[in-house]
């Protein structure tokens, strides 16, 4: 048997297997589209920030560089 999931209208739970399912095909649609870009978002998001720190090490190298060889000239 089928309930309706509280405050989710076209959503069903099946209370043999607790699996949630859509009624509305469009509205899947539009949530996996959405999830997808949700997760495409957040993955970016995640690669930026690991781009962003990994070029703060670097230049915190090219730093250490610099200041050795402005001490080895004089």
């Amino acid at each position: 048997m089928k309930v309706a999931v509280q405050d989710c209208e076209g959503w069903y739970k099946d209370d043999i297997t607790g699996a949630v399912q859509c009624a509305d095909t469009k509205k899947y649609n539009d949530y996996m589209r959405s999830y997808r870009a949700r997760k495409r978002k957040d993955r970016d998001f995640d690669t930026l920030q690991n781009e962003v720190s990994e070029l703060k090490s670097e230049l915190g190298d090219i730093k250490s560089l610099l200041l050795t060889l402005v001490k080895n000239q004089n």
